[in-house]
């Protein structure tokens, strides 16, 4: 379906792509559940190992099932062309090992979430690809952190955990002038509250084990870019080093991303309760929410972002003893690191997901002992509030 006739994301997620009078009025997409694909004769195998002749050969090289959902997932992006990977870190390599040679550069926001952080130290260990970090507040400072062998800025916006906001825009308008790409983690928004492609970013990751999915029971990752940059990364990174996903995860994403705008706007609703209670228990500190209408970053929210998302993330007076206590006395909410579940998932970011930071890093980022990340779920909001309530007042 072209740009004219392109419908409602709440249409485009349900139908984009799929004809259901080819497979027998099946209304379910089929799963293709095959390794290989047999040639009607030996002149066609070596038209479509050639490049020549369009059709499916091999499931690490492409399968129906799966590119149902890469189309699906660039039509929601509003991107050229989609890919598919076996979970969000695969996703992430790709691209970051697409960009980078050995001796560039790669200018991360301040904050990321921890395995990206241990893939760019391996990156810079066994290949010599170098990597800082930056608020990227004003533009000053961006400027300066460009260094001349920077080859790609990577942008986590909300950040893992501390839900700051990175203006997108003016990260656009640098790196256009310096013919630098834009990456940006869209896995705290999905394609239903922000789109980096229409601010001019070159190419959104998503782990999709996330809000995609929705589900808790599935492991993926997804890009969207244009459609050069994402048939490079599928003939050379996708291809070579193999991080497929399986067509059965294919098809539950797409199941998935049927209900996400319905999902998302009930976790907004619920985070954005969850958020002013937190707010007023004498326990916190401090709560992180890209809703946050008192937050300075809140004019990025609003220019950038559709809602303020269901995430957030509060400190606790105390430390360590007193975070790990409070997710002790839970009851209701799950001790878990993923988000995006139905369920109400918490966290302590600097003894798990953040944990192979080193501490000092961790600091300037500001991931702090009393930290927690709650991705607000599907539940009753006053039942989510309840059970929090019940272990701060433990305290």
């Amino acid at each position: 379906m072209d740009k004219q006739n392109k419908q409602q994301f709440e249409t485009e997620v349900i139908h984009h792509g799929y004809d259901s009078s080819i497979y027998q009025g099946s209304l379910a997409p089929p799963i293709f559940q095959t390794s290989t694909f047999s040639f009607q004769t030996a002149q066609q195998g070596e038209n479509r190992f050639a490049g020549e002749e369009e059709g499916y050969i091999y499931s690490r090289l492409g399968n129906p099932t799966v590119k149902m959902l890469e189309e699906r997932i660039a039509a929601l992006e509003n991107g050229e062309a989609g890919l598919a990977f076996g979970s969000g870190m695969a996703a992430v390599s790709a691209v970051l090992i697409a960009l980078t040679k050995s001796n560039d550069h790669i200018l991360c926001s301040q904050g990321i979430y921890g395995c990206t952080f241990g893939l760019l130290q391996l990156l810079k260990d066994k290949y010599n690809v170098s990597h800082s970090f930056c608020t990227m507040q004003t533009e000053s400072e961006i400027r300066e952190a460009i260094q001349p062998e920077t080859t790609c800025i990577y942008v986590e916006t909300p950040i893992n955990p501390t839900m700051a906001l990175i203006d997108l825009e003016l990260i656009v308008s640098i790196a256009k002038e310096k013919n630098i790409k834009v990456v940006v983690d869209n896995t705290f928004c999905s394609p239903y509250l922000q789109k980096p492609l229409d601010l001019g970013c070159d190419i959104v990751i998503h782990s999709a084990t996330k809000y995609i999915g929705g589900h808790g029971d599935v492991i993926a990752g997804l890009i969207v870019g244009s459609k050069e940059m994402i048939s490079e990364i599928s003939m050379t990174t996708l291809k070579d080093i193999g991080g497929v996903m399986s067509p059965f995860d294919a098809w539950l994403l797409i199941r998935g991303l049927k209900t996400l705008h319905v999902r998302l706007d009930r976790h907004c609703d619920n985070a954005e309760y969850v958020f002013e209670q937190l707010e007023a228990h004498p326990m916190v500190e401090k709560v992180y929410y890209p809703g946050d209408k008192k937050s300075e970053a809140y004019p990025i929210m609003q220019k950038q972002m559709k809602k303020g998302g269901g995430l957030i993330s509060f400190t606790i007076k105390g430390g360590k003893e007193e975070a790990q206590r409070l997710l002790n006395e839970l009851q209701l909410i799950k001790i878990a690191v993923s988000l995006g579940d139905a369920e109400t998932l918490i966290q302590h970011p600097a003894t798990m997901t953040h944990a192979v930071v080193p501490k000092e890093n961790r600091e300037l980022m500001g991931i702090t002992e009393s930290l927690l990340r709650l991705s607000v779920g599907l539940e009753g909001k006053e039942d989510i509030w309840q059970d929090l309530k019940q272990a701060l007042d433990s305290l």
